[in-house]
């Protein structure tokens, strides 16, 4: 299984990321529990957008604020927890110790701005990787583990 492989999805309004990002939470949907999904992209590029639509495709009928403040949001699903995490006031990976980091491995941790520690990418699964294209977005979507290449490659987004 080639975990190099990037599948890369126009996405030329805010529904189709919208999409997308349904489209991911139905794929991991069986078991999203132990996953690692990076979030990267400049701001406005879809990032929270997209975490917002895993959460509620989820099943999360509340608002999703964005945890610019807060770091780490948590969701508890009847199978799962999930956490949306951003880690943009983050300096180090030193850092990460104090969020708790530790203890969050067991639930679904989706990671806006993971650039900010550079290694983390090292324990994903999925990296996805928002940028403008004209009026829209682009999404390029890499497993970076094995179990993430290959739900990529389930998904057929090509």
């Amino acid at each position: 299984m080639d975990q190099s492989l990037t599948q890369r999805v126009m996405l030329p309004d805010e529904t189709a990321t919208i999409q997308l990002g349904a489209d991911l939470a139905g794929a991991l949907s069986a078991s999203p529990a132990g996953w690692l999904i990076l979030l990267q992209g400049d701001l406005g590029a879809g990032k929270s957008t997209m975490a917002r639509s895993m959460l509620q495709t989820f099943g999360h009928a509340g608002t999703v604020p964005s945890p610019t403040y807060t770091l780490v949001e948590p969701y508890d699903f009847r199978s799962f927890l999930a956490y949306h995490i951003d880690l943009y006031r983050i300096s180090s990976a030193d850092e990460l110790e104090f969020l708790g980091w530790d203890d969050l491995v067991e639930g679904l941790r989706i990671v806006e701005w993971p650039e900010r520690i550079p290694d983390i990418e090292a324990e994903a699964d999925l990296l996805i990787t928002l940028s403008y294209d004209g009026e829209g977005r682009r999404a390029a979507l890499r497993g970076t583990s094995e179990r993430g290449a290959a739900l990529l490659e389930g998904m057929n987004l090509n």
